[in-house]
């Protein structure tokens, strides 16, 4: 089917609402997307008509509730194109995903002096665990930094690799600059095990878990334009069979004695406690919209879009892009001689268009550029080059604020 913006708008009812005046333009998609009418209707539904705790019921609503939390799991494998459901773990979001890694496969396995490799594009959610492990067990970490204009080749990060690295844990689309890393191509060229962040790419284009060949994927929920605390990591049921449990509780265990405990199997060995059962109902109709207008199609949209920012912001030559890959994605992280962030995103409230300023939760790749802060515009699948327009307009007032 074609892509028709106008129809997609009309499915999220914020996007109607006007702000400090002037009608919304939303471009902060990339710290969190907004929610379609269909999401908003399933949540509402599974509290309203379907709640019930699942696994542990006999009863009707137990029943139906397990059903459709249990279904999200194969949609999840069919978005990612996962080869088999139960490497389909549920997760709050992408940061509990890598950590349930960071805990559960790599403390058990890695020693003092083993390495792990990063690339400097990380958020802090693919940063901060493996810190753990540096300071609690002697892990350490080298670092890969992109290249001038923000892009990251494949063979860069492969030649890092050394005798003592145990993980690679990279990045598929930076936040802060929309770099895409072929993470195919380096999990393909390696037999170190490597991880991806996929909490941006899965938002903007397909993803083939399988044709990637890596280990684990991360995505998180609210930037699918589903519910926040929900998300997921495919974690390979080869990885799966080295890994202890993170998490203690109800639903990942076959037995509890007072001497002994066995472990159920996975994904449920993964899963303790009560999760976030209509957040996961939310995150299933939110993909299941995402498939129907096809992510191709998507991916398509959020190009044109980028070329036009690409070419108007470009003319701005006050204004600096950090990081502008050939093939990067619709996020544009910009800096103005004289003006803070903060002030440039302020004066853009002002004119109903919300960006992000500060340091995106990538402090090591703002210090990479030298910058304490960048405001940022990341666009998303409802966006028009109209908002790209209405962008630019305001950037322009703001130039003439600052002289």
């Amino acid at each position: 089917m074609s892509f028709d913006v106008t129809r997609v708008r009309a499915d999220f009812p914020i996007l109607s609402r006007q702000v400090n005046g002037r009608p919304l333009v939303y471009l902060d998609s990339g710290a969190s997307a907004q929610k379609p009418q269909v999401v908003i209707d399933a949540i509402t539904r599974a509290y309203a008509q379907e709640y019930a705790n699942v696994h542990r019921g006999l009863h009707f609503l137990s029943n139906l509730a397990t059903e459709n939390y249990e279904r999200v799991r194969s949609i999840i494998a069919r978005f990612l194109n996962v080869p088999h459901e139960d490497e389909v773990i549920f997760t709050s979001g992408s940061t509990e995903g890598i950590n349930l890694v960071s805990y559960g496969w790599a403390a058990p396995r890695l020693q003092a002096g083993d390495e792990i490799l990063l690339s400097v594009l990380e958020h802090h959610a693919n940063i901060v665990p493996w810190h753990f492990l540096r300071e609690r067990q002697g892990v350490q970490l080298r670092w890969v930094e992109p290249e001038p204009d923000g892009s990251l080749p494949a063979e860069k990060m492969l030649a890092a690799v050394g005798p003592r690295t145990r993980l690679i844990a990279v990045t598929h689309m930076s936040n802060v600059t929309g770099t895409i890393v072929d993470v195919g191509a380096i999990a393909r060229a390696t037999h170190v095990p490597v991880l991806v962040d996929g909490s941006q790419a899965a938002v903007h284009m397909p993803v083939d878990v399988a044709a990637l060949g890596c280990d684990f994927y991360a995505i998180t929920g609210h930037k699918l334009y589903g519910p926040s605390g929900s998300g997921a990591i495919r974690i390979s049921r080869a990885r799966q069979a080295e890994m202890r449990p993170f998490l203690g509780g109800g639903d990942m265990i076959r037995e509890v004695t007072r001497d002994a405990v066995s472990y159920a199997d996975p994904p449920l060995r993964f899963e303790a406690g009560t999760p976030a059962i209509a957040n996961q109902i939310g995150l299933g109709a939110a993909l299941e919209y995402l498939m129907a207008l096809g992510m191709d199609n998507i991916a398509a949209h959020e190009r044109r879009l980028r070329d036009h920012a690409r070419e108007r912001l470009g003319g701005l030559n006050w204004l600096q892009i950090q990081g502008n890959a050939p093939d990067k994605g619709a996020i544009f992280s910009m800096t103005m001689a004289g003006a803070h962030a903060h002030d440039i995103s302020t004066i853009l409230d002002k004119q109903g268009i919300a960006v992000r300023a500060g340091t995106h939760c990538a402090m090591p790749l703002l210090d990479f550029y030298g910058l304490p802060a960048t405001a940022r515009a990341s666009f998303a699948m409802y966006n028009t080059v109209e908002e790209v327009d209405a962008l630019v307009a305001a950037l322009e007032f703001c130039r003439e604020l600052f002289g």
